[in-house]
């Protein structure tokens, strides 16, 4: 299918259903018989009962994958770009930041936690559900973008890359993917997913790609 869709909503419910991270009002109504719940917290988190991530967010897990937590830091949100096109070998360089995709922010976020820097880049509402799959680690699920996907945000980042010629030097060149495991994706997916982002980068990469199926 062109779509592994799942509503943004629903995914989001269902991670934190099965999640190891709590809210900061978890925790208040847990410590709730403490006659000061705030300065029991603080103390459990001084002895390593509890991770803050970040503000709000907490785990009681220092081995929590931090995978799992890319969607719940910042959402709705799903694992995306280099980190994604890294682990699936397009790119020949390890990604240590989680890069995550996200909608209706408008503007880049970074989270600096105990289990490392988040990454996140808006993407148009349009795209976001598309090409999205749940994974596991740890018996915990998360939100993970395919290779398509993960190629289609990253070179939506890109805007300056309009012209066929161009999309190669950055694919083959500055990116440094191979020509063969490109041409083995999804390539009917990715035409019909480009025009969703309203932008020239993504006609190019449609057109480039299609060029080299013929070709091949």
């Amino acid at each position: 299918c062109h779509s592994c869709f799942a509503p943004e909503s629903m995914i989001f419910l269902y991670l934190l259903e099965q999640s190891v991270i709590y809210s900061h009002s978890d925790l208040m109504y847990q410590l709730d018989n403490y006659a000061s719940p705030r300065s029991k917290l603080i103390q459990l988190i001084k002895e390593g009962t509890y991770i803050q991530v970040r503000r709000g967010l907490f785990v009681d897990d220092p081995a929590t994958p931090r995978q799992v937590l890319a969607p719940i830091i910042y959402s709705p949100s799903y694992i995306s770009f280099q980190y994604v096109l890294s682990q699936a070998g397009l790119i020949p360089e390890g990604v240590k930041n989680l890069t995550s995709a996200s909608f209706g922010k408008n503007k880049n976020k970074v989270f600096r936690t105990p289990f490392g820097e988040y990454h996140y880049w808006p993407v148009p509402r349009t795209t976001y559900p598309h090409g999205i799959r749940i994974e596991e680690e740890g018996g915990i699920s998360y939100l993970v973008a395919t290779p398509e996907k993960a190629l289609c945000d990253s070179v939506y980042k890109v805007r300056s890359v309009t012209s066929i010629n161009a999309m190669e030097n950055l694919l083959l060149y500055d990116w440094r993917i191979e020509r063969s495991d490109l041409i083995t994706l999804d390539w009917e997916f990715i035409a019909w997913l480009a025009p969703y982002y309203g932008t020239k980068s993504l006609r190019a990469l449609s057109a480039w790609l299609n060029k080299e199926v013929d070709n091949g």
